[in-house]
């Protein structure tokens, strides 16, 4: 293993970045514990770090390989137990509620739905300032998410939800199919009104 407390053994700019790297890697699994595969781009090279920590040889090849035209299939594949790749579909949105929460779907399959609102500001060279209004539409699936929301959100409520983001196709009443994307809700904050 690298010792973290070992800074003064690092020479070179390469193997600082390896450094910098292990040190990172360190911090997420010691933040978090869930993150299982790091990958980081250092010195024109993908370098993939799997479940174990990083050992020392792994480190002083990531560090010393001065040839820059590694093949790809020199580097390594990181995936899970299962055999396939771990993947991340997060989405945080701070806004407000545009519609008050309606009640759709089936009794088998009830879904809370809502529009919320984000901004984004822009500056122009000549000091004028512009924003850009983006609507999206929240699903809220999880049985007391869904009470919640219905009971404590309102039109122009300031809310935070996080979840992930869904894409879809639904045909409209001329027959045309139309591309939609949705927010799926893990959890809705609700901030108060004051």
């Amino acid at each position: 293993m690298v010792p973290v407390n070992q800074f003064h053994h690092v020479k070179g700019v390469r193997d600082f970045r390896a450094y910098v790297g292990h040190f990172k890697m360190l911090s997420l699994k010691i933040a978090g514990g869930f993150i299982s595969n790091v990958a980081r781009y250092s010195s024109r090279r993908f370098i993939c770090l799997s479940n174990r920590s990083l050992a020392e040889s792994d480190w002083t090849k990531s560090s010393s390989n001065s040839d820059d035209t590694q093949e790809e299939a020199d580097i390594p594949v990181s995936v899970t137990s299962g055999g396939t790749e771990k993947t991340i579909n997060s989405v945080t949105l701070l806004g407000r509620v545009g519609s008050n929460p309606v009640k759709r779907g089936s009794v088998e399959h009830p879904v809370v739905t809502f529009s919320l609102a984000t901004n984004s500001n822009y500056s122009y060279a000549n000091g004028e300032v512009n924003q850009k209004t983006e609507w999206h539409r929240i699903c809220v699936f999880k049985p007391f998410l869904r009470d919640s929301t219905i009971k404590y959100t309102s039109k122009g409520q300031r809310v935070l939800v996080q979840g992930r983001i869904i894409y879809g196709e639904i045909k409209d009443s001329d027959g045309q199919l139309r591309h939609t994307s949705s927010i799926v809700a893990d959890d809705v904050i609700f901030f108060k009104t004051v």
